[in-house]
C-alpha cells in the first residue's frame, strides 16, 4: 500500500484527516468486512473517536463494520463514553467487547533467549502472543488500528503494535511485557521508542503479523490548545513501522516537557471522565515523575477515582500487597504471590515513588477512603480540602506560587505527555 504521512504543528483540520482517510480506504475494494480497533476512552485526547466516526460513516453503507476498543485489560467503555468518544455515529451493535482473559487464541511465541538478550538476563522467560480471535478468524479484509504516539510508561512510546498486542491482547503477552519493562527500569524507558518492551512488540510484529493479517495503523500525535482542545498534529497511516517512527519523532518534540529544575512539589489532576481508578490514573505518577524532587511531594488530584483496579482480580491484587517498592514486589513476586497475574506487579512497582518522593492521593471520602489509600501505602487528602488549596481550574500548566508564597509545578493532563528534567 501507499502509506500517507502528515505533519502540521499548526493543527490538521478534520477535512484534512477525512482527505487523508480517503486517499488511505481508494486502495482496498471490495472491503466487505472491517474491523476498526481505536482505544478506550482512557485515550480520549488522542483524536481516535473522530477517526473512528469518519471510517464508520464511509465504510458502513457498503460493508458490515465492526468497532473493538483496545481495551487490554481496562473496564468496557460505559453510555456515557461512548457517546463522548462516538458522538452516536457507532451504533451499539457494531462495538465488540474485547475480553483479555478469553477471547484470545495463541498465534505464536517469543523465545526465551530472545527476552533473555532484550534484557541484558534480567528476565529469561518466552512470551506466548495472544490475540483477540476475530482478528484470526473473524474474515476481516481490513483491520484499522488507531493510536496515539505518546509517551508511555511500559512501552517507552505508545502506540503502533501496542495497540494489538495488548489492547486486543491476551494475558502472557500483557503480564510479561509489564514485567519486562518494570524489571529492565520503568525511567530508562519513557520517552524512548526502542525500549524493552517495544523490541517484543516488533519481533512478534515481523513474525507473526507482516504479511499474515490485513492490518494497517492510523497514528495520531496530539496536544491541546489554550481552550483546551484536543490538537491534531501529526497523522501517519501504514502497514510498515515508519508511520510509527515519524509519529515518535514528533511527539517526542512536541508531547515531552522538559522542566528547568525538579519540583518539591508536583500537583497533578485527573479527569474524571477519563481515569476513574489507580490502575489508569497513575499515570499522574509515571508521567511526572522524572521531574519529582528526592523528598518531594506528588499531589494527585483525583475527583473521579472509584476503586484500584479496572477488574476485581486487579483490585484485589492492589488492595492485598499495595504500591510499597520494588524490592517489596519482587520479593513477592519470587515468591509466587502472583502467580499469572503478573502485570500487577509490574503495575505495583512503577506505581510506587520507591521512596523517592512522598505521593499524596486526593479522593472524594465516598469513592476511596483514607484507610483505603493509605492500606495500598499512598498518603490521602480529601479532594474537597485539596482543591481549595490547589484549584485545577486555577491553576496553569507549570510553575505557579501560591497565595500563601509556596511554589508548586502543576500538570493538568498527565496523559497527554511526559515531563522530565534532563
Amino acid at each position: 500500500m501507499q502509506e500517507l504521512y502528515m505533519t502540521n504543528r499548526e493543527g490538521i483540520s478534520r477535512d484534512q484527516a477525512e482527505q487523508m482517510i480517503d486517499q488511505l480506504l481508494a486502495q482496498y475494494s471490495n472491503l466487505n468486512k472491517v474491523l476498526i480497533i481505536p482505544p478506550d476512552y482512557t485515550r480520549c485526547y488522542s483524536y481516535a473517536g473522530e477517526l473512528t466516526q469518519i471510517l464508520y460513516q464511509k465504510l458502513a453503507p457498503t460493508a458490515t463494520v465492526h468497532v473493538m476498543p483496545a481495551l487490554g485489560t481496562h473496564m468496557a467503555m460505559d453510555e456515557e463514553e461512548k457517546e463522548k468518544f462516538f458522538k452516536g455515529v457507532v451504533p451499539d451493535e457494531a462495538i465488540l467487547i474485547h475480553h483479555w482473559q478469553t477471547d484470545t487464541i495463541s498465534i505464536g511465541s517469543v523465545p526465551k533467549e530472545v527476552i533473555s538478550e532484550i534484557s541484558e538476563g534480567l528476565y529469561e522467560t518466552d512470551i506466548e502472543v495472544e490475540l483477540n480471535e476475530k482478528l484470526i478468524n473473524g474474515g476481516y479484509d481490513l483491520i484499522l488500528s488507531i493510536g496515539q504516539v505518546v509517551p508511555h510508561e511500559v512501552v517507552g512510546m505508545a502506540n503502533y503494535s501496542k495497540n494489538i498486542f495488548v489492547g486486543v491482547g491476551g494475558r502472557q503477552m500483557i503480564n510479561k511485557s509489564h514485567m519486562l519493562s518494570a524489571i529492565c527500569g520503568m525511567e530508562k524507558a519513557l520517552g524512548v521508542a526502542d525500549s524493552p518492551a517495544r523490541k517484543v512488540f516488533d519481533y512478534a510484529q515481523q513474525h507473526f503479523l507482516d504479511g499474515k493479517v490485513p492490518l494497517v495503523y492510523l497514528q495520531t500525535v496530539t496536544t491541546q490548545d489554550e481552550e483546551e482542545n484536543v490538537k491534531l498534529q501529526g497523522l501517519y497511516m501504514g502497514s510498515s513501522r515508519t508511520p510509527f517512527e515519524k509519529a515518535v519523532e514528533l511527539s517526542q518534540e512536541l508531547n515531552i516537557v522538559h522542566v528547568d529544575r525538579r519540583a518539591k512539589k508536583m500537583v497533578t489532576y485527573l479527569d474524571p471522565f477519563e481515569l476513574k481508578t489507580t490502575w489508569v490514573g497513575n499515570k499522574g505518577v509515571y508521567r511526572t515523575r522524572m521531574a519529582v524532587a528526592d523528598g518531594g511531594d506528588l499531589i494527585i488530584l483525583a475527583p473521579g477515582v472509584k476503586a484500584f483496579g479496572e477488574n476485581e482480580e486487579m483490585d484485589q491484587m492492589t488492595r492485598t500487597f499495595g504500591y510499597k517498592g520494588r524490592d517489596y514486589v519482587l520479593d513477592l513476586f519470587n515468591k509466587g504471590k502472583f502467580e499469572n497475574r503478573v502485570m500487577s506487579a509490574a503495575h505495583l512497582i512503577q506505581g510506587s515513588s520507591d521512596g523517592r518522593f512522598t505521593i499524596t492521593y486526593c479522593t472524594k471520602p465516598e469513592n476511596l477512603s483514607k484507610e483505603e489509600i493509605n492500606q495500598v501505602g499512598y498518603e490521602w487528602m480529601d479532594y474537597n480540602e485539596a482543591s481549595s488549596l490547589y484549584d485545577p481550574e486555577k491553576l496553569k500548566d507549570g510553575w505557579n506560587t501560591l497565595e500563601n508564597g509556596e511554589e508548586i509545578y502543576f500538570v493538568k493532563t498527565p496523559a497527554l505527555g511526559l515531563w522530565k528534567v534532563d
